[in-house]
Formats: C-alpha cells, structure tokens, sequence
C-alpha cells in the first residue's frame, strides 16, 4: 500500500537522525512559537540556537525549555549569525512577509505561520525571494498534517470516491483573536477567512491536487452586516462559493465569535459519486480530528484521536532542511492560496 504524506514524514525524520541537524533561530516565542520550537527540538531535527521576543517574559520563558539557546534582540541580531541556518517566524501577520524576505536574502531557510503573506503580492515576493536563494521555505499549515486530514487526502487521492463534485469547508470558531491587531486590516490582511479560511482553502485545493480556480463569489459580514474590505473593517462571518476546474463546486463557511453552542466547529467534506470522506473535530474540540468515510447511509471510521499532531508541520520542515533540501516548487501552493483568499476578499 502507498505511503501517507504523513508516514513518509515520519520516515524522513528517522532518516534525519543521520543528516546535520540545523541551528535554527526562533523569531517570537509566544505560544505558537514556543510549541514549534519545543516540537523540533524534541523530535531532534533542529538546534534552538538563538531566540528573539519583543516581549521579555516570552523570550524567558522559552529559554526555560531551550537553556543552551542565546537570546538576541531582533531579527537582524540574528540573521547576522552565520552558524543559524534557518530562522522559525511565529509574529504578527503584517510583518510575516517582510521577516521571512529578509530571511531568505540573508541566506537563511524559513517556517512562518500562516498567512505567508497579507495578499498575493506579498507572498509572491517571498517565494521569489526562496526560489532566488534556493532556500527551502515552509509555511505552518498544519492541518495538513493531522492523522485524520492524512487519511481524507488518501481516500481523495485513490480515485475511490468518483468523481469529486462537492466539497464543504467549515471552520467556526466561538472566540475572536485576542490581540487588537488582528481587527485592522491593513495589519492583518482580512478577518476570519485569512485566519481561520486559510487552512481550509489549502486542504481543498491541496487534496485535489491544486486544480485551476474558475470562479470565486464570497460575502462578508461584520457584527451581523455585510461589509467590504474597504470599509476598513475586518470579516467576523464570510462565505465563499470556489468553482474548480474538473466540475468541482467548494463551499466555504468560517467565523469568529459565532454562537456555535461549542468552542469550534471544523470540518472538510469530499462527495464523491462513489461516496465521500470527511475531516471533523470532535466534541467541539480545536484538537480532536476524526476521519470518516460515508457510503451513502454507512459510517466507516478511517480514524480518530489521540493524535500529537502540533507542530508537526515544523518538525516535518526542519526534518527536509536537515537532509539539505533546498527551494522546491510547491512553494508555489503558498501562491495559488494566497489567489483565492485574495478574491474572496474582492482585490
């Protein structure tokens, strides 16, 4: 039987233990920061060797888990050490772009959290910026890298389901960001669909194997009234209807601060004219994936929790850097994601 993308990764992180394991400098320390740098670390596939906060307490209280790191006090303190090798960007959306440029010109690889980019212009820049320094640049899309979205994109993949004709994407979450940045746009680049969308729109495009997009139609909403982007507000509900080459119809559905009754609801759905498979949480869980397949009235469980699947989208990055993996082309996927969002959005 074929490989999931899953345990090939695993089989590059046994194989790396063989590889040079890179310095690698982490660029904000706050939660998702820390969790990234721990899981690396832990997995053996990169050396903490330097870290940089600009807020003190975060910066301590990472070097709690990575002693042997220094701490520097910005970027370019960093970028200014030849023993880093690569530079783990987990800060604010507006200065991802920017960070992750100067990075790679520095001859640095990059991981960045989502969204590469504030729009396509943005992100184009620094997968040109990768490509022309040929270094390998990764992107924490990490839903990708649960047991239960390796299991859907299996079924996907093997032709089993037919003919795709219908994909459902959902992800509602009950709370809002917490940081007053993520309501300006020009800070953030969009609300809930460049938050939360982005990751739904990289499973349905990444499972059927990046098709061309024919046609995007979107509304969004602000505290229950439809806005536009140039109202200087930021979505809090947005649905987008994608039309995919092949007769391929995605329904995109996402929120923050929604009375859901649960603290998420987050789901991708494939119909097939032979059946479907889905990703679903579970019990409203931001955590707990289950992967399920449907022949018409039938259930069949592919998989369920527990799965220890944060942050394995930086170890499986820092596992191919350690082998000497320079630039590769799907990259490219960080671009045509970046295209939709970028219509939703009507710009």
């Amino acid at each position: 039987m074929q490989k999931t993308t899953l345990e090939k990764q695993q089989d590059s992180i046994a194989s790396s233990s063989s590889a040079v394991i890179p310095k690698l400098g982490f660029l904000g320390v706050g939660w998702i920061g820390r969790n990234r740098m721990e899981m690396i670390a832990k997995n053996g596939v990169g050396e903490v060797s330097c870290i940089a906060d600009t807020a003190p307490q975060n910066a301590q209280e990472a070097l709690k888990s990575a002693p042997e790191a220094k701490q520097v006090s910005s970027l370019e303190a960093m970028l200014q050490k030849p023993e880093v090798d690569a530079v783990v960007i987990a800060t604010p959306s507006a200065f991802h772009a920017e960070q992750s440029e100067l990075a790679l010109e520095a001859g640095k690889a990059v991981f960045c959290q989502k969204p590469l980019g504030r729009n396509v212009e943005e992100t184009k820049r620094v997968v040109e910026a990768a490509r022309r320094n040929n270094k390998l640049l990764g992107v924490d899309l990490s839903y990708r890298h649960t047991r239960a979205m390796q299991e859907v994109y299996k079924v996907v993949q093997s032709g089993d389901l037919g003919h795709i004709y219908a994909i459902e994407l959902v992800f509602h979450n009950a709370y809002g960001p917490d940081k007053a940045w993520f309501y300006e746009p020009k800070l953030s680049g969009g609300g809930c669909v460049i938050d939360l969308g982005v990751h739904l729109v990289d499973l349905a495009l990444w499972s059927m194997n990046f098709p061309k997009v024919r046609q995007v139609q979107s509304q969004l909403y602000a505290k229950g009234k439809p806005i536009g982007m140039a109202e200087g507000k930021v979505e809090d509900y947005a649905t987008a209807s994608i039309e995919l080459d092949g007769n391929t119809h995605v329904q995109l559905s996402c929120s923050w601060n929604l009375p859901a009754g649960q603290e998420a609801i987050i789901s991708a759905t494939f119909y097939g004219t032979a059946g479907g498979v889905a990703l679903k949480n579970v019990n409203g869980s931001f955590y707990d994936f289950v992967a399920e397949r449907y022949y018409g009235t039938k259930t069949e469980t592919l998989s369920s929790p527990p799965d220890e699947w944060s942050g394995r989208a930086g170890v499986a990055w820092a596992a191919r850097l350690a082998k000497g993996e320079g630039f590769h082309e799907e990259a490219e996927e960080f671009v045509k994601v970046a295209q939709v969002l970028d219509k939703i959005y009507g710009r």
